[in-house]
């Protein structure tokens, strides 16, 4: 079967494809920038990857006529203010691409919707659901209630808040209700509605097997991790000093950390589970969705993770715009350095970041991290999603893969922090020589200070960090 997966470079498209691909089917991914999009070695002739913007008319007629199935797996809470129109737009552009094609079926995971009165982001999803359902072809929506899993949005904030707060002074909308549902059991339903006539042209919802709060989910949590915790809900926080909130303790971007909030104000709670039945799946309770969670994390098995998308507008368009560093009108701060095991120094290279950290005056790193938080930007806390393995697009703190290549022994990382122009940071190991460059390209007078103002904090953590790369 020949199946078309939009968003195969999100959370759930990543997880989706290998299940697709061990399933003998074929399938075309379509991703904004082929850069970004890793294929496994052992499907490669299964795969056709595509580069699409949904956003953009023009780009859809890349799709091939001859698709029997679609996934819709595209949003855009995190990255545009008028993300409504955008992600309205998409659903409409992708609409009329596939109704020029033979596809049979289109499968959208989308949120639940049984409020009446909806956040942003729960009635962009509604939108997007009802703008797809308009096709001549037979659609199959699932309505997902809050993805637990490792790397997931959810998972990963509530993570935060527990593991760093021992008391929480926490807004009102603690009290939510919800219905929170693996991730495993999110692509079970996936994969088990594909090509099934019992779930044409209908919507479920599907959620776990237990209503909970988000102090609930909380304290369970706490539980779990054998952590002593207090709450106390108090009704004075409003909408954005909660984002501010949830911003500053966790990891999320603020745009994220907004809609999410929009949501939580909402019961996001199913009407009924009609699909486990027909499809025979009994969902994880939340306790065992975090027991998963947690063995994936700690055999370094995490396949994706919320942050695999871009967290703000530095990079608009393709990672391959920015592979070529600049030089003219640059301030550069290159350092070369004879290595005694070139083995062992990629290997070094390859686990910065994260845990591990950056081998030198790692506070000075984590006061730029605080600092970009504080000026709107990621910080440090996204971390990375393994702690040995680097693949292009993926995220080390404030930093972006650019380019990975152990073999060649080259790691270019694009900076995603607040700042008044373009930074890069690259790795070479050639001839047992490890050439170590950042290059500044500066905006406006402001980015020339900033630089002049930094640099003398660059000599001492650039010049100790290439030296502990040599270790």
């Amino acid at each position: 079967m020949k199946i078309l997966l939009t968003g195969g470079t999100g959370y759930i498209g990543k997880r989706l494809l290998p299940l697709l691909l061990q399933s003998g089917h074929q399938v075309i991914c379509t991703v904004r920038d082929k850069n970004r999009f890793n294929i496994p070695l052992s499907f490669v002739d299964n795969i056709k990857v595509i580069e699409t913007d949904f956003s953009d008319v023009s780009s859809v007629n890349a799709i091939p006529s001859d698709v029997d199935v679609a996934y819709y797996l595209i949003h855009s809470m995190s990255h545009e203010k008028d993300y409504e129109e955008i992600e309205k737009d998409c659903a409409n552009n992708f609409r009329n691409a596939l109704e020029k094609t033979s596809v049979d079926q289109v499968i959208y995971l989308g949120g639940i919707i049984n409020e009446e009165i909806l956040s942003k982001h729960l009635a962009s999803r509604k939108a997007v659901e009802e703008e797809l359902a308009k096709g001549r072809y037979n659609f199959t929506s699932l309505r997902s209630g809050i993805i637990i899993g490792s790397g997931s949005a959810s998972f990963e904030i509530i993570r935060d808040l527990v593991e760093k707060l021992p008391i929480m002074v926490a807004p009102k909308w603690l009290k939510t209700k919800c219905q929170p549902i693996s991730i495993s059991d999110v692509l079970k339903f996936l994969t088990g509605v594909l090509k099934n006539p019992i779930t044409y042209n209908q919507n479920f919802d599907i959620g776990g097997p237990k209503v909970l709060s988000y102090k609930q989910m909380l304290l369970e949590f706490a539980g779990e991790r054998k952590l002593w915790r207090k709450i106390f809900v108090v009704p004075v926080l409003t909408p954005k000093l909660s984002s501010y909130w949830l911003y500053f303790i966790t990891s999320t971007s603020f745009r994220l950390a907004r809609s999410l909030v929009g949501s939580m104000k909402v019961n996001i709670i199913c009407r009924n589970n009609d699909l486990t039945k027909i499809l025979k799946i009994e969902p994880l309770s939340y306790l065992q969705s975090l027991k998963l969670a947690f063995r994936k994390i700690e055999s370094n098995d995490v396949i994706s993770s919320w942050k695999d998308s871009f967290s703000n507008g530095q990079i608009n368009s393709k990672i391959s715009d920015f592979i070529n560093v600049p030089f003219h009108g640059c301030f550069i701060d290159k350092r070369e350095l004879s290595i005694e095991n070139k083995s062992r120094t990629l290997d070094r290279i390859w686990q910065i970041g994260g845990n591990t950290g950056w081998y030198y005056a790692n506070w000075l790193w984590r006061l730029r991290g605080i600092l970009d938080k504080i000026f709107g930007g990621v910080g440090l806390r996204r971390g990375r999603t393994n702690p040995t393995e680097i693949y292009t697009g993926d995220t080390l703190d404030f930093w972006r893969v650019l380019y990975a290549n152990k073999t060649e022994g080259r790691l270019l990382l694009f900076a995603e922090m607040k700042l008044p122009g373009d930074a890069w940071l690259e790795f070479k190991v050639s001839n047992n020589q490890l050439i170590q460059t950042a290059t500044f390209r500066p905006k406006g007078l402001w980015g020339r200070l900033y630089w002049f103002s930094v640099y003398p904090f660059h000599g001492i953590i650039f010049s100790g960090m290439i030296k502990e790369l040599n270790k």
